[in-house]
């Protein structure tokens, strides 16, 4: 390395390291979950969501069961229907007291980012010379910095691995398909990323990594799916207990189509929004159709531009929040470097820096925009920022589609 390379190592590495304690004080701040303090929001995904379904699970009860959750447990949301195999990969983090799995947890958390960001590195490499350990400080300090990155440790998130995951699966699709594959699996965790990210990398034609993946996630989750049958009482009962869970899930503040306070990010809650006004149906066409679109200009395209693409159709063709924009960053960094070093449209550009609003969307500006436009604007600007980013893609895609075809 340079002199002046060294340099910006050790000022992004210092950077990085005052970001990442103020990041990870929570973890040993939050005062322990009771009835009393369930609006607590830090560390809340990792109480509702991992550490307190985990128990339940250990306890010998059913999870996914809302009422059971409620009446055991002081959470304040319900657990969600991720993978069954959660409950077995993060079991060590419920094993011991609420604070040490707590502190452990974010500590993880913390180093699945700075692997994120050496997968951005790698990215970028691709299409520029660029120092592996330098790119990789300074994309590390610039995540656990940005609102996205800080939200994941201060709300407790599990998103970090599904990116990990998610970007692992684009970049050794072809190079190491079977190594994409169990990448894959891990961004099954949550379906909303799995299943756009299968169907997508299906069509661009790693048909072996969608599927190999997929099964990955199901074998995996089967023997807890067996067992919770089997506690439950039959099929039926089990059953019940998830249209239970998707009730319970429509009907919440931060999951619903027409809440007014949910920040969810994909076209289908931004067109609410926007026009106030929200279609029967309106859910399922949004994931045909964009997962269609995504679909037939991805596979025209060349990584990273694919990638990009890829990414940002998953986070706005089902429920996804501000924060689940993190599987883009390694494409996002890629595609930077790409259209810096001007082989890229302005239109790639644009939607790189449509998507880095979320990341920018720091707390004093969205007190801003709450003071001045109200709170119904401050929870719709990442998503329609995240959607003209889409679009922007799309629109780019579509037009280097019809240079290539002249």
């Amino acid at each position: 390395m340079t002199p002046k390379q060294r340099l910006v190592l050790l000022v992004a590495t210092l950077a990085g390291a005052v970001s990442a304690w103020h990041a990870l004080a929570p973890s040993w701040q939050v005062p322990l979950p009771t009835p009393a303090n369930l609006g607590e929001e830090r560390l809340q995904d990792f109480r509702d969501a991992l550490y307190f379904p985990i128990r339940e699970f250990l306890a010998g009860g059913n999870p996914y069961d809302p009422a059971a959750m409620f009446a055991h447990w002081p959470v304040r949301q319900d657990f969600n229907l991720y993978q069954p195999y959660h409950l077995l990969l993060h079991a060590p983090f419920a094993l011991p007291g609420y604070r040490v799995g707590a502190v452990a947890f974010s500590v993880v958390n913390l180093l699945l980012l700075v692997a994120l960001a050496a997968l951005a590195a790698h990215a970028v490499r691709r299409i520029v010379a660029a120092p592996f350990a330098v790119t990789t400080s300074v994309i590390a300090a610039l995540l656990v910095t940005s609102q996205v990155g800080k939200a994941q440790l201060y709300v407790g998130q599990i998103n970090p691995l599904v990116a990990v995951g998610a970007a692992g699966a684009l970049l050794a699709r072809r190079d190491r398909p079977g190594w994409a594959a169990v990448a894959l699996a891990l961004a099954w965790l949550k379906p909303q990323y799995g299943f756009p990210l299968a169907v997508l990398l299906f069509a661009r034609g790693s048909r072996r990594v969608a599927l190999t993946g997929t099964a990955i996630a199901a074998a995996a989750s089967l023997p807890v799916v067996v067992l919770l049958v089997v506690r439950g009482g039959g099929i039926g009962p089990f059953l019940d207990v998830v249209v239970a869970n998707l009730t319970h899930a429509r009907g919440t503040d931060y999951g619903a189509v027409d809440s007014l306070t949910a920040q969810r990010i994909d076209v289908a809650a931004v067109f609410f929004r926007v026009t106030g006004w929200v279609p029967a149906g309106l859910e399922l066409v949004v994931l045909a159709g964009v997962l269609a679109t995504g679909a037939v200009l991805a596979r025209r395209l060349s990584a990273p531009l694919a990638d990009l693409l890829t990414c940002l159709t998953v986070v706005v063709c089902v429920v996804h929040q501000p924060g689940d924009v993190l599987i883009a960053v390694p494409s996002m960094a890629a595609v930077a470097a790409l259209w810096w070093r001007q082989r890229a449209g302005h239109g790639w550009g644009a939607a790189v820096l449509a998507l880095a609003v979320p990341f920018a969307h720091l707390y004093t500006v969205d007190s801003a925009v709450a003071a001045t436009l109200g709170g119904r604007a401050a929870v719709t600007v990442d998503g329609v920022a995240v959607v003209l980013a889409w679009g922007l893609a799309v629109y780019a895609a579509v037009r280097l589609a019809r240079v290539r075809a002249t």
